[in-house]
C-alpha cells in the first residue's frame, strides 16, 4: 500500500474519531445535562450515562445536581430600632429546573451575584422592621424563616430551589459594642451605688432598732434588778429584826463586828486610835460584855 492510501486511511479514521467524540457525551450522577441546539435549548438529561447528540448542531451544558452554597461577604443592616448589626449569612441552593436556569441566568457565576442580591435584599427588609432585642431571643428562628421563604419564593424564577438561609454570624459592629458595653458598666455601677446606698440605710435602721430594743431591755433588767435588790433588803431586814428581837445582845456584837470588817478592810497596816474610845470597846472586853448590857 502507497503512501497516499494509508495518509487517507488515517485521515478518515482521525475524521470518524473526531464525530464520534462530538457525537457522544457522558452524564455523571451529580450532573444534569442540558442540550443546546444551535443556541436554543432542546431539554434536559438526568440519567446518568453514555448520551448521543448531533454534532456540529447541539452542544452540551452541565449543571451539579448538588446542593451549592453561597457565602456573602459581611454587610450592616439597621434594625426597627435603628441599631445597626454585621451579619454573614450562608444559602444552601440547587439547581431546580436547569432550562429556566440556562434562560436567566446562564451560569453558576452569574447566578450567584443575582441570589446573593435577593438574599441581602430580603434580609434589609425582614431585619429593618424588627428590634435587635427580638433577633437576640427566641423570635430569631421565625425572622429567619420569613427571609428563607421570600428568597425561596423569588428564587424559583430562576429554576433555583433554596433549601436554607442561615445567619453565619450577626454582630454588633464594633463601635456600637463598646458604646453598648460603657453603657451596661455606668447602669451597673449606678445600681451598685444604689445598692450600697440602700444596704447601708438598712444597716442603720436595724442598728437603730438594736439600740432601741437593747435599751429596752436593759432598763426592764435594771428596774427588775432594784425590784428584786428592795424585796431582798426587805427580807432582809425583817430576818434581822427578827433576829434582834430574839437576842439583842448578839445582834448588837455582830453589827459591830460588820463595822469593823467594812471599816478596817481598806485601812493601812497601822490605824491609830484613842483606847477609850466606844468603837474598840469589844476589842477590850470581848463578848462577854454582852451580858452587861
Amino acid at each position: 500500500m502507497t503512501a497516499k492510501p494509508r495518509l487517507v486511511i488515517g485521515a478518515g479514521a482521525v475524521f470518524l474519531l473526531w464525530l464520534l467524540s462530538t457525537t457522544l457525551y457522558t452524564v455523571s450522577e451529580v450532573q444534569e445535562a442540558l442540550i443546546v441546539r444551535l443556541g436554543a435549548p432542546i431539554g434536559v438529561v438526568n440519567e446518568p450515562g453514555l448520551k448521543f447528540k448531533v454534532p456540529l448542531v447541539d452542544s452540551v451544558i452541565y449543571y451539579d445536581r448538588r446542593l451549592l452554597t453561597l457565602e456573602p461577604s459581611v454587610e450592616q443592616v439597621i434594625l426597627g430600632d435603628q441599631k445597626r448589626i454585621e451579619v454573614q449569612t450562608y444559602t444552601r441552593f440547587r439547581i431546580a429546573d436547569p432550562l429556566r436556569f440556562y434562560n436567566a441566568v446562564r451560569t453558576v457565576e452569574l447566578a450567584q451575584p443575582q441570589l446573593a442580591q435577593l438574599v441581602s435584599s430580603s434580609l434589609r427588609r425582614e431585619l429593618g422592621q424588627v428590634m435587635l432585642p427580638s433577633l437576640l431571643s427566641e423570635n430569631r428562628s421565625h425572622i429567619v424563616e420569613l427571609i428563607q421563604k421570600e428568597v425561596a419564593d423569588k428564587a424559583k424564577d430562576v429554576g433555583i430551589e433554596v433549601v436554607e438561609v442561615r445567619f453565619h454570624r450577626a454582630d454588633l459592629p464594633l463601635e456600637t459594642s463598646q458604646a453598648i458595653y460603657d453603657r451596661m458598666t455606668s447602669e451597673r455601677q449606678r445600681e451598685a451605688k444604689e445598692l450600697r446606698a440602700q444596704g447601708f440605710e438598712w444597716a442603720q435602721l436595724i442598728q437603730a432598732k438594736a439600740d432601741r430594743e437593747r435599751t429596752v431591755i436593759l432598763s426592764e433588767a435594771q428596774r427588775q434588778a432594784k425590784i428584786t435588790r428592795g424585796t431582798a433588803d426587805a427580807e432582809a431586814n425583817q430576818i434581822l429584826s427578827s433576829a434582834f428581837g430574839k437576842d439583842p445582845q448578839f445582834y448588837k456584837l455582830y453589827r459591830s463586828l460588820q463595822t469593823y470588817r467594812q471599816a478596817l478592810a481598806n485601812a493601812g497596816p497601822t490605824i491609830v486610835l484613842s483606847p477609850d474610845t466606844e468603837f474598840l470597846r469589844y476589842f477590850k472586853t470581848g463578848p462577854g460584855t454582852l451580858s452587861q448590857h
